[in-house]
């Protein structure tokens, strides 16, 4: 017994001695896993899954080396272990490898400004040594590592400009000593977390172009250390809690572009000393312009455009001599007194000053002389949508750094001076919605060469377009319209080849033939209507392959449509109405497949109309006042038609005339207390469709009477002449043929009318004095709203509709009589 319990003793002995030869061996393997064998591994498994075609700055990177040697990898002093990896900007594409979690001494991870995509690995959590981590610019998705938190030494988290799909954890305050988190332009949704308000560390947040909803929380106003608030485009509402305005660090408090509202603080600028960027943009906070800002002498960028602010701009601008962005456009600032735009002139102090916006206010008064007293620097100049009132000061010329002038849409008379030639820097001027005058000066196409955009539109400019303009070869965006410009179009503007944007000639008094259109590939929109153009539509118009909207409406051009306009396949609008084209519709046009509105109306179009493409939309397709398109029937000659049109008033007076007689009959007989039952005969117009027309007015429960007999035949009539239905499927919801036919005439909307009377009407003479026809139709069509009020005492009495009607009857037969040339005259 005693041996064996020796032996029990001895065995135990072993099993003990082996046990901790065991954990020796394990901790040995453990400790030769965490090596720079180790390091290498997991750095050639990350190389591994990156793209091959971006490898060439990791060339370095295999096993004949030590790692510390490789290009962007930093070691500890004895060369251990991997501390560092800084592959920023190296353009690297792939996945991110799980391995990057074996590099369990990095201090530092850099990978921003890069390509890589995928999902952020969750191993990045076992760096728990890990201080910095930067991989922003990339396109990683997702949501943000579950145990990131887990990095308690982490100082700095940027992880802006991805694609992360994910809220905020609120585990995110237990990284203790964090000092920038960086998160913005991704998709993060949800609410801030106020636990951000523990972690009083932070001196920056930026959480801009992302989803976040709720309030700001409160809690933000304990972090004492806060230098960058960035919160700017999101979903945030309600007002900005007052404890933020303790943050006495506060550098850049970035707000915009959020449905924020409430009055900011007067004394703000006393709280907030250390300002430099004040950005609350896009919200709607209301009350005025804080003063204490313009007492910032070291501020640089005021930005409270498009909001509700109102009152005037406060005094001390002339204090910030580092400004460079001032913007209060877009809300409701006023101008008081003589020296209500002085403020301008307090800018001039401001050296650095390189963007000003005070547009879409109520600004009124004269532009001081001294604004070309600006900074050089100033770039952009915002001034439209005020009342200002005065002529364009000449010192302008002097912002030799001008590269936008906007002074649209004031009240701004006088000429364009010709120091504007001087601004060689200039690239956007738009002097739109003024009542300037005089000419276009040639040296704006002459000196302007780095202009993209022009828009000299809704002015009294009067004289010819520059051929200058033809220098203009950086120019995107060109309109003249709404002025008095004449003479021909340069052919050079038409070979602009940057042009991509806008080309609008409209409402002027250009005449002559349009130029053939050259180095205009790239242009979107043409727009030459109400003009006195002439000629022939130029084929060359085929070479704008990018148009989308091509008007050319109320000229005289004549002449057949071009077929090559068939070819410009992305056409949506094509506008060549009330003009004098004949010929036949090019069947070609049915090969502009996103064609969404033609209209040839009011010409001499002829014969068949093509039934592909645009054309089986009838809505999208206007041919009205086109006599000798075959419409709804076999083409008739002119002269048919001229027979047509005075057949076919004639022809429903003498209907109207008997059902007067029938509806008078009608009376008669109900005062006799006698029932009778009335039809309209479908023989009097055949497309009419049979309906009770008592019931329109007697299903309301009204019983029969004169008034209600009027009623009825107020219907026929309406119908009649529209060509519709009262029981048609389009009048629904409270609308009926009389409210259609009243709102088309209040609104000068002939549509009303039905289409093939309306087409004869306006086919003779269509831009002669007034149209007697149209007078006759109009007149009836009155007739009809007369005798369709919804109060029976306001309707007109059955006398007086007969001597209304034959007054309409007269005046058609005397104008007939009296013309007898112009019956002749086209033919």
């Amino acid at each position: 017994m005693a041996s064996c319990s020796q032996i029990l003793v001895h065995f135990a002995s072993f099993l003990i001695l082996l046990s901790l030869q065991l954990h020796n061996l394990v901790v040995g393997v453990s400790s030769a896993t965490l090596s720079i064998t180790t390091d290498t591994e997991a750095l050639i498994s990350i190389k591994s899954q990156l793209s091959n075609d971006t490898l060439n700055t990791l060339s370095s990177w295999n096993h004949n080396s030590s790692p510390c040697n490789w290009t962007g990898v930093l070691c500890d002093r004895p060369g251990q272990r991997v501390t560092g990896l800084d592959l920023a900007g190296f353009g690297l594409s792939g996945q991110l490898s799980p391995y990057i979690g074996n590099l369990s001494s990095l201090q530092s991870l850099e990978l921003q400004n890069n390509q890589l995509t995928g999902l952020i690995p969750d191993q990045i959590g076992n760096l728990f040594s890990l201080r910095v981590l930067n991989m922003s610019s990339n396109m990683f998705e997702g949501k943000l590592p579950s145990n990131i938190s887990h990095l308690n030494d982490l100082q700095l988290l940027d992880l802006s400009s991805n694609k992360l799909l994910s809220k905020i954890p609120d585990d995110i305050s237990t990284l203790k000593k964090l000092e920038v988190l960086k998160l913005g332009r991704n998709s993060l949704y949800g609410e801030i977390p106020a636990s951000l308000g523990n972690i009083s560390s932070l001196k920056n947040i930026s959480f801009g172009t992302n989803f976040l909803t709720g309030w700001i929380p409160s809690d933000l106003g304990r972090l004492h250390d806060l230098i960058e608030l960035d919160l700017l485009l999101n979903n945030l509402n309600g007002t900005i809690p007052a404890a933020i305005y303790n943050l006495s660090s506060l550098v850049n408090f970035a707000l915009a572009s959020n449905s924020l509202w409430g009055e900011i603080p007067q004394d703000i600028g006393h709280k907030l000393p250390k300002l430099i960027v004040f950005n609350i943009c896009f919200n709607k906070f209301t009350g005025r312009i804080p003063g204490s800002l313009h007492n910032l002498t070291n501020i640089r960028v005021i930005r409270m455009a498009s909001n509700h602010l109102e009152g005037t701009v406060p005094p001390g601008l002339g204090n910030l001599p580092f400004l460079t962005m001032y913007n209060i456009g877009y809300n409701r600032i006023v101008s008081s007194g003589v020296g209500g735009l002085d403020f301008i002139i307090s800018l001039t102090n401001s050296t650095h000053l390189n963007f000003l916006a005070i547009d879409g206010n109520m600004l009124e008064g004269v532009i001081p002389e001294t604004i070309g007293n600006l900074s050089k620097d100033l770039s952009k100049l915002y001034m439209g949508e005020n009342r200002f009132n005065g002529s364009i000061p000449s010192s302008i010329g002097r912002l030799s750094g001008l590269r936008l002038l906007n002074l649209s849409y004031n009240s701004i008379f006088g000429e364009i001076p010709q120091e504007l030639g001087q601004l060689e820097e200039l690239q956007e001027l738009s002097l739109a919605g003024n009542k300037i005058s005089g000419g276009i000066p040639n040296i704006i196409g002459n000196n302007l060469l780095k202009l993209n955009l022009i828009d000299l539109s809704r002015n009294n400019l009067v004289g010819t377009i520059p051929a200058s303009f033809g220098n203009l070869q950086n120019l995107i965006y060109m309109d003249l319209s709404s002025n008095k410009l004449n003479d021909s179009i340069p052919r050079e503007i038409l070979n602009l080849p940057a042009l991509s944007n806008v080309l609008n000639l409209s409402t002027n008094f250009l005449s002559g033939l349009i130029p053939q259109v050259g180095r205009l590939s790239s242009v979107a929109s043409i727009d030459f209507s109400g003009n006195q153009l002439n000629g022939s539509i130029p084929s060359s118009f085929s070479n704008c392959l990018s148009l989308e909207k091509l008007f050319l409406a109320r000229n005289q051009l004549s002449g057949p449509i071009p077929k090559a306009l068939g070819d410009v396949r992305g056409l949506e609008t094509l506008d060549l109405s009330s003009n004098q084209l004949s010929g036949t519709i090019p069947i070609e046009l049915q090969n502009l497949q996103v064609l969404k509105l033609l209209n040839l109306s009011y010409n001499d179009l002829e014969g068949a109309i093509p039934s592909g493409g645009v054309f089986g939309n009838l809505s999208a397709v206007h041919l009205e006042g086109n006599i000798n398109l075959c419409l709804h029937s076999p083409c008739k000659t002119h002269g048919q038609g001229r027979t047509n049109v005075r057949l076919y008033v004639i022809i429903a007076i003498v209907v109207t005339m008997i059902l007067c007689l029938t509806i008078g009959l009608l009376v008669y007989i109900k005062n006799k207390k006698v029932k009778v039952a009335t039809t309209v005969s479908e023989e009097l117009k055949p497309q009419a469709p049979m309906i009770s027309y008592d019931e329109l007015q007697y299903g309301w429960g009204e019983k029969p009477s004169a008034a209600g007999d009027v009623y009825s035949f107020g219907i026929v009539l309406l119908e009649l002449f529209t060509g519709k239905s009262p029981t048609d499927e389009c009048f629904t919801g409270g609308l009926s043929i009389r409210k259609w036919v009243q709102s088309g005439l209040k609104e000068k909307k002939v549509q009303v009318i039905e289409p093939q009377l309306l087409s004869l009407i306006f086919h003779d003479y269509p831009s002669e004095g007034p149209n007697v026809k149209m007078h006759c139709v109009d007149a009836i069509v009155g007739v009809g709203i007369s005798c369709t009020e919804d109060k029976p005492d306001e309707r007109i009495g059955i006398r007086d509709v007969v001597r209304q009607l034959k007054a309409a009857r007269d005046s058609l037969l005397n104008q007939s009589d009296e013309s007898p040339s112009r019956d002749t005259k086209s033919y």
